[in-house]
């Protein structure tokens, strides 16, 4: 491809497409001495000599048919005559022609750039002599293509010293590279023939010239244009035809992994199924135990307090009755006023043990509750409770705020012995805060009593709440509560 491309003139092209050839070549292979000299060729034309002479060099390093090195290291004498480096090329040339060159052509290459080289370096007869020997030569062995530059070459010999052999060579030049269609050697001629006489009859070779090099461009820019499109829709198909595939792959490799999520989502559902499941059964069980538990331990303590407090109050009053003439005023109002504590302290068990109601009437069953523990000796204070909104309080930790309520003033009345007790409720954005305290006799906090604080305890862990106990012989107890909304 970029040998095609330097033949139609796309030289920046022709360099474009050699050096996709790059990756494919390894570094001693049998193409590098070809794509070296591809980029001389193309620098070269590019007048970039010094790129060309260093491409050149490579490709002499890479080839090893002796007849190739041969050509390379005639392109880069060709180069210096270019650059007027004209003992270099002549230094190159004659070591090539004392070799042995069995190829006729190429030695007639050598012969007519080494005569040019004498002619330019001021070795005018030798030089001539040489031109001329190279060109009888292609004639004689119909090198066509290489009688143009021997011509040019003769053509530029005798611009100075006989115009009309110059006219005569550089029309030989024009006609045979209009014959194999050489548009570069045509133009040559045609500047040859336009130097050595500028004149009013000349002015058709000026024509011809001016016609001809705006022909290639345009032809050679056509032709860029359409390699390019060949070279960008071949490369589109290819990608297409790689995208496709792709596209298959990626489809059957979706198909199949679609397949097997099926199947996993499958077994996870199962798996999830038959689990919860077994959550529901351990749960519904582990409730059921909790309720049976609970129900046992409040049967349990309503047992002993109706043992501990009230059976011996009953038993008392019965034997009062028994003991007491009942017909006197004041031992009739004596039983009556024991049995009416019977009564209140049988009416507060009992609420004790309701279900708590956590709607409307919470606070005012909150304050009810407490103010049961009142006496002719003792004071219980409540603070701010009505300032919360309960509302956005949920049931479970509403229960439990009463429960341990209940349980600080079982505690206080069974141990504290308290004159005054103070319940202080205090919220933020995040928390509900209650302070209890009592004047009562405390206690060593290693001495506590743990039953009911133990089951305080628990009831705020389960809400995530927060209790801490402060207390000491004859300076109270205090209870400082969090539970968070």
């Amino acid at each position: 491809m970029a040998t095609i491309q330097q033949i139609n003139g796309d030289y920046y092209g022709s360099k474009e497409t050699v050096t996709e050839a790059l990756p494919y070549i390894k570094k001693k292979h049998i193409y590098n001495g070809y794509i070296n000299n591809i980029f001389g060729v193309a620098d070269k034309e590019l007048s970039l000599y010094n790129d060309a002479i260093y491409y050149y060099k490579k490709a002499i390093n890479d080839y090893t048919d002796p007849r190739l090195k041969q050509s390379s290291l005639s392109n880069i004498a060709a180069l210096y005559i270019q650059q007027k480096k004209y003992e270099k090329a002549i230094i190159i040339l004659e070591s090539i022609l004392n070799n042995k060159i069995p190829d006729e052509k190429h030695q007639a290459r050598i012969e007519d750039n080494l005569g040019y080289a004498y002619f330019k370096n001021e070795i005018t007869e030798k030089g001539l002599l040489l031109m001329n020997k190279s060109l009888d030569k292609r004639n004689q062995i119909d090198d066509i293509y290489g009688s143009i530059e021997s011509n040019l070459h003769l053509a530029d010999y005798y611009s100075s010293v006989d115009s009309q052999k110059s006219d005569r060579h550089a029309l030989d030049a024009y006609n045979i590279a209009t014959k194999l269609h050489s548009v570069d050697e045509r133009l040559e001629a045609l500047q040859v023939l336009i130097s050595n006489d500028y004149n009013a009859q000349n002015v058709k070779y000026v024509k011809k010239y001016i016609a001809l090099n705006d022909s290639i461009i345009r032809i050679r820019n056509n032709f860029k244009n359409k390699f390019a499109k060949i070279k960008y829709d071949s490369k589109k198909e290819k990608d297409e035809n790689q995208k496709l595939r792709l596209e298959k792959a990626e489809n059957l490799l979706s198909l199949q992994q679609a397949k097997y999520m099926r199947i996993v989502f499958a077994i996870v559902f199962a798996f999830l199924i038959i689990l919860i499941f077994i959550l529901v059964r351990y749960y519904r069980n582990r409730n059921r135990i909790a309720k049976i538990k609970t129900s046992y331990d409040t049967e349990t303590r309503i047992a002993k307090k109706i043992h501990d407090e009230l059976a011996n109050d009953v038993f008392n009053a019965i034997a009062f009755a028994e003991t007491q003439p009942l017909s006197k005023e004041n031992t009739r109002e004596n039983l009556l006023q024991k049995l009416d504590d019977i009564y209140v302290r049988v009416r507060g068990i009992s609420k004790e043990n309701n279900n708590i109601d956590t709607g409307e009437n919470f606070i005012k069953n909150i304050r009810e509750m407490l103010s049961t523990y009142n006496s002719n000796t003792r004071n219980i204070i409540v603070n701010n409770v009505e300032q919360i909104n309960w509302e956005t309080i949920d049931d479970i930790k509403k229960i439990t705020i009463s429960r341990i309520l209940q349980e600080l003033m079982v505690n206080m009345k069974k141990h504290s012995q308290a004159k005054l007790v103070l319940i202080q409720f205090d919220n933020d954005t995040k928390s509900i805060f209650i302070n209890y305290t009592d004047n009562g006799k405390g206690s060593e906090q290693s001495e506590m009593i743990k039953n009911g604080l133990q089951n305080m305890e628990s009831r705020i862990e389960a809400v995530k709440g927060t209790i801490d106990f402060e207390t000491a012989p004859e300076k109270g107890f205090k209870a400082k509560i969090s539970i968070p909304k």
